[in-house]
């Protein structure tokens, strides 16, 4: 995929703040950020919940475009600080589940027909997965201009694994797409993986 992913799209426009808008051009904005969220929720369809181990290559597209769409409407419209959502969250598995969740209970609160108490229960428990992200980031050491791995503990028994260091964030969106591409790609080795054991073992059969 040449490390670029078919919908690379602007989930990071310039801040509205930075320059002087208007009431109107502030309007236009929050439509903008309104449909692009309405039209992910629309690709994802049936809500349910979702297991990122699973997930094909073109499923992880879906789900991928989805969530980086509704995490850009999140910390925009909550104006959450880095130290809840900080930039390259799509690398710390942690924060995506996290974060996953808290996009699948927002689709079943905010369901057309849904219970009117849905969007207020939805914010009781944003609270509650505000204060687990940070505590999330403070533990994973990713910042706004640096990130690293979360650092994990072996166990007895286990390899050691060395520290990786930090690595400074220059382009959030060219991350994003080329992070998307290897897990893509990742996704498709595997399962190609099990389809040729799987035609091998059919083989095996036939000729017994």
């Amino acid at each position: 995929m040449d490390g670029q992913v078919p919908w690379q799209f602007d989930t990071d426009p310039a801040d509205p703040f930075d320059d002087f808008l208007s009431n109107r051009q502030f309007v236009e904005y929050e439509a903008e950020l309104a449909a692009d969220l309405n039209d992910a929720v629309d690709a994802v369809g049936e809500v349910e919940p979702v297991d990122w181990r699973t997930l094909t290559a073109v499923e992880a597209e879906m789900h991928w475009r989805s969530l980086d769409t509704f995490v850009h409407w999140l910390r925009t419209t909550y104006g959450l600080p880095p130290t809840v959502i900080p930039p390259l969250w799509h690398r710390h598995p942690e924060l995506v589940w996290e974060l996953s969740a808290l996009h699948t209970h927002w689709m079943a609160c905010y369901e057309p027909g849904g219970s009117g108490s849905g969007p207020i229960a939805w914010h009781a428990d944003f609270a509650d997965t505000r204060d687990r992200l940070r505590e999330w980031v403070a533990t994973s050491g990713t910042r706004l201009d640096r990130d690293r791995p979360t650092r994990a503990t072996s166990w007895p028994g286990e390899p050691t694994v060395a520290p990786a260091d930090e690595q400074p964030i220059t382009d959030r969106r060219a991350d994003f797409a080329a992070f998307v591409a290897a897990d893509l790609d990742a996704r498709r080795a595997t399962r190609a993986q099990a389809n040729r054991k799987d035609w091998a073992a059919r083989g095996r059969r036939g000729a017994s």
